[in-house]
């Protein structure tokens, strides 16, 4: 909405909630589905074992019939929006699926999928308004869930180096330092996309946001390293004051600049 400069469209945002609604469904159940099968995993992790599949309180058997219903409507909303939409979220919760079951398990290829399924919900979004689907847009999208995947798996590394909780097999194929050099090459890759993008695709104004994308990478990387900050970014980014006002001033300022050129 912000970066197609909708905000002023009544239909636009019926459109946008109603994909939101959808995602925000499909999501969780892909997360209830993935909790069932990482159940073992998750009893042995420090925060994760106090989810209700882990400690007990809910039984599989009554998870996942919830995950089914939840998959349907947000199925049944995107069908509301088109077929291109029903389409996408075909294909969202079928890589949800396959990444719980099998993806999640290779090196590499487990982020690659991660950052799929945040384009996947970047294109879902522009569809859904009838918005142009920037190329450049989406390099970013890819290139931060990208670089989000690696700091995750960076702090799953310290995590189970430092005893307290069993590793998933797929972090045996990672090491913290080869994690640190992709992490800095996806941080620089996306911030230079984004000042690409704000110069071929945007007004030109624009570009005034590009230190704050950069003071927005360079604050998670520290947090990063210095706090392991990593494992959860939805925790990070809302308990960071200093991350969650640059987040915060960047979009406001896009908004404001998009809606008045």
């Amino acid at each position: 909405m912000v970066f197609a400069a909708q905000l002023g469209d009544p239909g636009r945002w019926l459109q946008a909630i109603c994909a939101f609604t959808a995602y925000c469904l499909a999501s969780s159940a892909s997360y209830i589905f993935n909790d069932v099968a990482d159940v073992d995993y998750d009893r042995a992790h420090t925060v994760k074992r106090k989810r209700p599949l882990a400690t007990g309180d809910l039984a599989p058997a009554r998870a996942l019939p919830a995950a089914g219903v939840l998959a349907s409507v947000a199925l049944g909303l995107a069908v509301l929006l088109g077929p291109p939409s029903a389409g996408l979220m075909g294909a969202f919760l079928a890589m949800q699926f396959a990444y719980s079951l099998w993806l999640k398990h290779l090196v590499v290829v487990d982020l690659v999928v991660l950052a799929g399924l945040f384009v996947l919900r970047a294109a879902a979004g522009a569809i859904a308004i009838d918005a142009h689907l920037s190329p450049w847009l989406v390099a970013c999208t890819a290139l931060l869930a990208f670089f989000l995947g690696l700091a995750k798996r960076r702090a799953q590394i310290v995590v189970v180096g430092a005893g307290s909780m069993r590793g998933r097999y797929a972090l045996k194929g990672y090491s913290l330092p080869v994690l640190d050099v992709l992490a800095g090459m996806a941080m620089v890759i996306a911030i230079g996309t984004y000042s690409v993008y704000t110069f071929v695709a945007t007004s030109r104004i624009m570009t005034v946001t590009i230190p704050l994308v950069a003071l927005g990478f360079a604050r998670y990387a520290y947090l990063m390293r210095s706090r392991n900050a990593g494992e959860e970014p939805e925790r990070t980014v809302v308990t960071d004051l200093p991350l969650l006002a640059i987040v915060t001033v960047w979009v406001v300022t896009s908004a404001i600049i998009l809606m008045l050129q």
